[in-house]
């Protein structure tokens, strides 16, 4: 498996109040994305609300190495940090092709 195989998975919490903001934030970093890097992603958002706060998910599909750095600069300049409720957590996830 390559780099470019891999997808990125981003979640976190945030307030209730922030969702409209951290939403409108996230869709122009994402669109921002990928105009300079070609990247694909989602948006996604758990429908309820626990204790005030949404869980939220950033897609991103086919990453190259070295987007974990491209990403935290871009999250940086979006000033997401004040929206969020604790971290950003980031995992990695390939395709599996089934037989089906």
């Amino acid at each position: 498996m390559s780099e470019i195989d891999k997808n990125l998975y981003v979640y976190y919490r945030a307030l209730c109040e922030n969702a409209a903001l951290l939403q409108s934030r996230v869709e122009h970093m994402q669109t921002d994305l990928c105009d300079k890097s070609g990247i694909a992603s989602a948006l996604k958002r758990r429908p309820e609300a626990i204790d005030g706060a949404y869980t939220w998910m950033e897609v991103y599909f086919a990453v190259p190495a070295g987007f974990d750095a491209t990403l935290s600069d871009a999250v940086r300049l979006a000033d997401l940090s004040p929206l969020i409720d604790g971290e950003r957590h980031t995992e990695y996830f390939m395709d599996i092709s089934s037989c089906a």
